[in-house]
C-alpha cells in the first residue's frame, strides 16, 4: 500500500447513508487535484439508522454499513491512497446512542436487561443509586401508569425473548421476570420508565450536554477503552486510517489519560482534539495531541479583520432595547441552563457533593450545596478546569477554581461558607474519599454543558450585536478592540506549541459559514449601509410584532446569507428563537409568536423596500466582499498549522447553522472550475477567485512543506498601513492581505508599502503568468495587490 503523503491539509467530508464510501471515492481525485492531503470523515462507526451525522454510535466492533462498510472504507482509503491522500477519522469516545429499537445498541441492551450485574454495566455512567438500583429512561409521552392504562406498552418477542414495546421503541425483560401484567413485568425489570416531562427526577445516566438519547461512556477503564477502540486502532494498525478527531474531550473523565492511551494504541497518530479555548486560555501541555481542530484559529482571524466600527454598532444594538451587557446575558444564560436544561447533572452533582462534605465534616444540607453548586458552575469561563485525580492541581486549576468561588461568593455572600468547602473539594484531587474523588471528576464534566449550552447555544442566539463574532469559541467583545496584534500573538504560539494542529473556519458545528461572516464584517464597514437595512427592517418587525432584537438578527442573517430561500431562512429562524429560549423554546414553545418572526421573513423576502435595502446594498457591496471573504480564507490556509477545508467551502458556501451546511455539494462543477482555471482562464466569480487562491495555497503547501509546516518559523510582515496585514514563513513564504477594504477604497494606497526580505518574490496568485516582486526595499501597496486583494508570494532560491 502506497505510503500516503505528508499531512499538509484536510477536507471534510459528511459521510451518511446518501453520500458514503463509494461516492466519496468518485470525489478523490478533484480532492487531490486540490491540493489536500487527507480525506477528513465524519464518524465511521456504526451509527443508529438514518444518522446524518455519526455521532449516535450504536456499535464499535463495525463499520457503519450505511457508508459502505469496512470493505466499502478499504475501497475508499485504496483509492485516496492511489491518488497519494490519506484519511483521518472523526471519534465519538464520550457518548453510544440509545436508539430506536434499543437492541440495536447491544452493550446498552444488555445492561438494561441485567441490570447493574451486567457485565456491559460499567460501560455507561449510569447513577444506580437515583431510582434504588434501576436506571431511570424519562422516555413516555405521559406517566407509566397512564401509559399502560392506555394500552400503548405491550408484551412481546425480540429475537424469542420476551420484550416489552412502546410504538418503535423495544426493551428487554431480565430472566425469569417475564409472567405477569405488563405493569407488573415492568416493575421487575432494572430500568424504570417515566414521562419525559419527570426527567429532571428520573434520567438516571450522564448525557451529551442535553441530548437524553446520548448515553455516557466511561472510556477512562481500559476494558471500555479497548473495546471501544479496537476497530479504530485496526483500521490505522493496518493503513486504511492514518489520524484522528476526538470529539469532545472535555466530557471524559481523564481526558489526559484517554490521550496518553490512545496515542500507544495507535503508534502516536496524527490526533486533533475538538476543544474549544477561551480567552488566552491554551491546550495543557501534558495533552499528548497535536492541537486543536481550529476554533481558536477563527478566532484570531475574526480579531484581526472585525472592522473598527464598534462604537455605532454597540448604539444601534442597544437602541432595539437589548439591555444587558454580553457578560450579563452570559450569566443568565448559564443559570437558565442549569435550571432548564441540565437539572439531572446538577442534581446528582449535589448528592455527590454533599455526600463528600459530610466526609470531609461538613454537615450541609442538600438544598444549600445546590444552591451554592449553581453559583459556581454558573461563574465557569472554560469548559473544565483540569483538576485530575490523584495529580496535585497546578496554581492554574487552583486559580480558576478559586475565582469561580469568589464571583459567586459576590453573588450571594451569605453562601460563603459553603462555597469555600465545595472550592476545597472540587480541588482535593487526593482525596480518598469516593464521594469526593466522584465530585472531583463530575465537576470537570459539568463545566463544558454550562458553557456549550449557556454560551454557544443560548448567549449566542441572544447577543446580536455582531453575529458574524458569535461563533463556536468566539469572542463577540472583538468588536470593541479590533486587533492584529492577536492574530500574530495566537500565530506565534501556534507555531512553537501545536505546528500541526488544525486550522478552520467553518465545520459541522458552526452557527454561520465562514463566507456568511466575511460578508458581514464587510458589509459592518458600511455603518450607513448598515442603518439603512435596518430601518427597512425594523420598520416590518414593528407592523409585525416582533422585537426588536430578534428582528435585528434577522436583518443580519438576510444580509450575510442573501439570496436565500424562504425554507431555508425558516429553518434557521426557527432553530435560532428556540435556542435563544426567551420568547419560545423546543418545549411547549409559542406557535404564534414563531410564525409572526416567519412571517417577517416572508415580508422581508418579497417586499420592494428590504430588496433594496438589502439585496441592492448586497450587490454594492460585492468588491468588499470579495476583498474579506479572500483575505480570511488565505490567512486561514496559510497560517501555522494544518488548514482544514469543509466540504464545499473551496467556493463561496454562504451556509447557516446544521442541518443547512449539510446540502449537498456540486462537485463536478467544483472539479470542471479548477480544470478550467488551470489551463489558464481567468476567473470568472468569486467562486473561481477563492478556488484559485485556495487550490494555489494548497498546492504551496505540498510543493513546500519544509517551509510552511512544522518547522516553519513566523514572523509578522512591517506595513505602514492598517489597511495591509501578513506575515513570513520561513524567511521564504509571504502572506499579505488587505484589511478593512471599504475604508481602504475611500482613501486608497496612497505610498504605503510593505517590507519583505531580500530578493525576489514570485506572486503564486498571479492569473497572467508568473510576476516578480522584488523585496529588500519596502514594497508599495499597491504593486503588492495589483491583481487580487491578497498576495502570496514565494522567495525565489539564490
Amino acid at each position: 500500500m502506497p505510503e500516503p503523503r505528508d499531512l499538509t491539509a484536510t477536507y471534510r467530508l459528511q459521510v451518511h447513508a446518501n453520500f458514503g464510501f463509494a461516492a466519496a471515492a468518485e470525489v478523490v481525485p478533484y480532492l487531490a487535484d486540490l491540493g489536500v492531503s487527507h480525506l477528513y470523515l465524519s464518524p465511521v462507526l456504526q451509527a443508529a439508522p438514518g444518522s446524518l451525522h455519526g455521532y449516535d454510535v450504536v456499535d464499535h466492533s463495525r463499520v457503519n454499513h450505511e457508508l459502505g462498510g469496512e470493505a466499502g472504507l478499504v475501497a475508499l482509503a485504496d483509492t485516496a491512497h492511489a491518488h497519494g491522500l490519506g484519511i483521518v477519522v472523526d471519534v465519538v469516545p464520550n457518548h453510544m446512542g440509545l436508539p430506536t429499537p434499543a437492541y440495536l445498541n447491544a452493550e446498552l441492551w444488555e445492561t438494561l436487561r441485567l441490570g447493574r450485574e451486567s457485565p456491559t454495566a460499567s460501560w455507561f455512567d449510569i447513577d444506580w443509586e437515583l431510582c434504588d438500583g434501576r436506571l431511570g429512561l424519562p422516555v413516555l409521552g405521559g406517566p407509566l401508569e397512564e401509559v399502560v392504562a392506555a394500552g400503548e406498552l405491550a408484551l412481546g418477542e425480540h429475537d424469542g425473548a420476551p420484550v416489552v414495546s412502546y410504538f418503535d421503541q423495544v426493551f428487554p425483560v431480565a430472566p425469569g421476570t417475564e409472567r405477569g401484567t405488563v405493569a407488573e413485568v415492568l416493575s421487575r425489570q432494572h430500568y424504570l420508565l417515566g414521562s419525559w416531562r419527570d426527567k429532571d427526577e428520573l434520567l438516571g445516566h450522564r448525557r451529551f450536554f442535553d441530548v437524553d438519547t446520548l448515553v455516557a461512556v466511561r472510556v477512562e477503564l481500559p476494558h471500555v477503552f479497548d473495546a471501544t477502540h479496537a476497530t479504530l486502532v485496526d483500521l490505522r494498525r493496518r493503513g486504511v486510517v492514518d489520524g484522528f478527531r476526538i470529539d469532545h474531550p472535555d466530557g471524559l473523565a481523564d481526558p489526559e489519560g484517554y490521550l496518553a492511551r490512545l496515542s500507544q494504541a495507535t503508534d502516536g497518530a496524527w490526533v486533533v482534539v475538538e476543544k474549544i479555548l477561551e480567552g488566552d486560555e491554551g491546550l495543557p501541555t501534558s495533552w499528548v495531541t497535536a492541537g486543536t481542530t481550529g476554533y481558536d484559529a477563527i478566532r484570531a482571524i475574526q480579531t484581526a479583520l472585525v472592522p473598527d466600527v464598534g462604537a455605532p454598532l454597540d448604539e444601534l444594538w442597544r437602541a432595539t432595547g437589548a439591555e444587558s451587557s454580553l457578560a450579563d446575558t452570559e450569566l443568565a444564560a448559564k443559570r437558565l441552563v442549569l435550571d432548564l436544561l441540565l437539572t439531572p447533572e446538577l442534581r446528582r452533582l449535589t448528592r455527590r457533593a454533599t455526600a463528600a462534605a459530610a466526609a470531609a465534616g461538613h454537615e450541609i444540607a442538600a438544598a444549600e450545596i445546590e444552591d451554592a453548586l449553581r453559583e459556581m458552575l454558573v461563574q465557569v469561563r472554560t469548559y473544565r478546569a483540569y483538576v485530575r485525580l490523584d495529580v496535585p492541581p497546578d496554581d492554574e486549576a487552583v486559580r480558576r477554581i478559586d475565582a469561580m468561588r469568589s464571583l459567586a461568593e459576590q453573588a450571594r455572600p451569605d453562601l460563603a461558607a459553603t462555597l469555600q468547602v465545595l472550592c476545597d473539594l472540587v480541588l482535593d484531587s487526593q482525596t480518598s474519599s469516593p464521594d469526593g474523588r466522584d465530585l472531583v471528576v463530575r465537576f470537570q464534566q459539568a463545566c463544558g454543558p454550562v458553557m456549550a449550552k449557556g454560551v454557544e447555544d443560548t448567549t449566542f442566539y441572544r447577543f446580536h450585536r455582531m453575529i458574524a463574532l458569535n461563533e463556536v469559541g468566539g469572542e463577540p467583545d472583538a468588536l470593541e478592540h479590533p486587533t492584529v496584534d492577536a492574530l500574530h500573538a495566537w500565530a506565534e504560539r501556534q507555531s512553537l506549541s501545536s505546528p500541526d494542529g488544525m486550522t478552520t473556519l467553518s465545520t459541522h458545528d458552526t452557527k454561520r459559514s465562514e463566507d456568511v461572516r466575511s460578508r458581514l464584517l464587510a458589509a459592518a464597514e458600511d455603518v450607513n449601509g448598515w442603518r439603512r437595512a435596518w430601518t427597512v427592517v425594523r420598520a416590518a418587525a414593528r407592523r409585525l410584532d416582533v422585537d426588536e432584537p430578534t428582528a435585528y438578527l434577522v436583518m443580519q442573517t438576510l444580509v450575510g446569507a442573501w439570496p436565500i430561500s424562504e425554507d431555508r431562512l425558516n429553518g434557521y429562524l426557527e432553530k435560532a428563537v428556540r435556542e435563544a429560549k426567551q420568547h419560545t423554546g423546543w418545549t411547549d414553545g409559542d406557535e404564534d409568536y414563531e410564525q409572526r418572526v416567519l412571517a417577517l421573513a416572508a415580508h422581508c423576502l418579497r417586499d420592494d423596500a428590504v430588496q433594496d435595502a438589502v439585496g441592492g446594498w448586497v450587490t454594492e457591496l460585492e468588491p468588499v466582499v470579495r476583498t474579506v471573504t479572500l483575505s480570511t480564507k488565505l490567512l486561514q490556509l496559510m497560517l501555522p498549522g494544518v488548514p482544514d477545508i469543509y466540504q464545499g467551502c473551496e467556493l463561496v458556501a454562504r451556509s447557516l447553522v446544521d442541518p443547512d451546511n449539510r446540502r449537498p455539494v456540486d462537485y463536478p462543477d467544483r472539479s470542471s472550475r479548477l480544470a478550467r482555471l488551470d489551463a489558464g482562464e481567468g476567473s470568472r466569480d468569486l467562486d473561481d477567485d477563492k478556488l484559485w487562491v485556495t487550490s494555489r495555497a494548497l498546492r504551496l503547501r505540498v510543493e513546500h512543506a519544509g517551509l510552511v509546516g512544522a518547522a516553519s518559523t513566523y514572523r509578522p510582515v512591517t506595513s505602514q498601513s492598517p489597511h495591509a496585514l501578513g506575515f513570513v514563513l520561513s524567511e521564504q513564504v509571504a502572506v499579505v492581505v488587505t484589511r478593512w477594504p471599504f475604508q481602504q477604497a475611500r482613501s486608497g494606497w496612497g505610498r504605503a508599502t510593505v517590507t519583505l526580505p531580500d530578493g525576489a518574490w514570485t506572486d503564486m496568485l498571479s492569473q497572467s503568468g508568473q510576476r516578480q516582486i522584488h523585496g529588500g526595499n519596502p514594497v508599495t501597496c499597491e504593486e503588492i495587490f495589483a491583481h487580487l486583494p491578497v498576495a502570496l508570494l514565494l522567495r525565489e532560491a539564490e
